[in-house]
């Protein structure tokens, strides 16, 4: 088994060979050590105990150290340059909390239920405008990545005529590994320029929040202070950046890949339109389903011992979301999709201080918008072969083309 291959993107994309993989790590008695050409070495913790155990214990395992999976040539260049974005999963204790605190109140469900009629009537309206474009449409270009999108620039609070730009920076940053999506100038992957356009653009709409606060994320972010100070540049620009970001492409990629399974197991399919089940599970399941983030890195404090492996101080560890979703000791039948699976005690979110901020607002989102796609299409299915993009972070279908047939 070559688990070396779980730092390839492409790994990723082939959803059979990374399960094949990691159900592999699962059966061994101690975690796996990963020494792949060009990485430094690190363990892989793909059960879901061990995962739930590290994301409880942020003094011992910390974020702030490349929270990412990355080469040492980056890692060198980060070590000389400053980190290129200072977000909330670069952040550790009492920093994270400060941080997280300024938001936080915006993505609670009291606050959210002001958004709801919204939230519907954009379900609506792309559910229109998709059944507009005819039969043949591709669900993830025509549907999934507009919804959500929408959705967020609404709650920050950034004009609808920039949404192109947005998603265009978007898919440039999470899909810099990926042929079809990165940036390419002069034969070279410009990951920083796809930054340097958020922090260009960011930065006017920090400058005209503070001149004329509106009620929106983007105002708290551009006045917020943290312990009595501003936030710098770098943490304002990055604190647009993981919202725009997270709370776009996270919930369109769930959505689409749980369109997908649904396709993939029609009797599902058939309770989750015929209005059998509540929504609110299979929305679950699609996210257990498809764990849009793959892994998220973190660093040993201290020795420490799991899973028969004993780790020493400084040792990184890949947490490997996907395949905890997928671990039998946890899951009934993991690799069936199951429309009202109930307990789902999924990690796609994560777990404890860094349990993703915007959550309920990704449930929401998709509920809304499988209940609007089901109560006007009496027939769905799929027409070509869908395409994931390449990505050892965050990664979803990048094309799901399917045939439509109205009520």
């Amino acid at each position: 088994m070559q688990y070396e291959d779980i730092v390839k993107p492409s790994t990723f994309a082939d959803e059979d060979y990374y399960h094949k993989l990691t159900l592999g790590m699962r059966q061994q008695n101690n975690l796996v050590c990963i020494q792949a050409d060009e990485y430094k070495p690190f363990w892989a913790v793909s059960k879901h105990s061990d995962i739930l155990e590290i994301e409880k214990q942020n003094r011992v395992f910390e974020n702030t150290l490349n929270s990412v999976l990355e080469t040492k040539e980056t890692e060198s260049i980060l070590e000389e340059t400053g980190p290129w974005l200072k977000t909330l999963i670069h952040m550790d204790e009492p920093e994270h909390s400060g941080f997280r605190a300024l938001t936080k109140e915006w993505f609670l469900p009291k606050n959210l239920k002001k958004f709801e009629e919204r939230v519907k009537q954009l379900a609506d309206d792309i559910i229109e405008e998709m059944l507009h474009k005819g039969e043949e449409i591709d669900f993830v270009k025509d549907v999934a990545v507009w919804f959500p999108l929408r959705v967020i620039m609404m709650i920050l609070g950034i004009p609808h005529k920039d949404e192109d730009l947005m998603l265009k920076l978007t898919q440039e940053l999470l899909g810099d590994s990926d042929p079809e999506m990165q940036r390419i100038s002069s034969d070279k992957n410009n990951t920083n320029m796809t930054i340097a356009d958020y922090f260009s653009y960011f930065s006017q709409i920090t400058e005209e929040r503070r001149i004329k606060p509106s009620n929106d994320v983007a105002s708290i972010i551009a006045n917020g202070t943290v312990n009595g100070k501003p936030l710098t540049e770098l943490e304002t620009v990055s604190y647009y950046v993981i919202i725009a970001t997270a709370g776009h492409d996270t919930t369109s990629s769930a959505s689409a890949g749980g369109l997908l399974a649904l396709l993939d197991h029609p009797n599902e399919m058939k309770k989750a339109m015929a209005g059998d089940i509540d929504l609110s599970l299979t929305v679950d399941e699609a996210i257990r389903w498809t764990s849009p983030v793959k892994h998220f890195m973190r660093h040993a404090t201290e020795d420490y011992e799991i899973r028969n492996t004993k780790i020493k101080k400084g040792d990184a560890l890949m947490l490997l979301y996907p395949s905890g979703n997928r671990d039998d000791e946890v899951f009934e039948k993991p690799f069936e999709f199951i429309a009202d699976r109930r307990p789902n005690r999924h990690l796609a979110f994560g777990h404890g201080a860094h349990h993703c901020l915007g959550n309920i607002l990704a449930k929401l989102e998709m509920k809304f918008l499988y209940q609007k796609l089901f109560a006007r299409v009496k027939n769905i299915e799929l027409n070509g072969i869908p395409k994931m993009m390449e990505s050892n972070f965050v990664t979803g279908l990048k094309s799901l083309p399917v045939r439509i047939k109205a009520k």
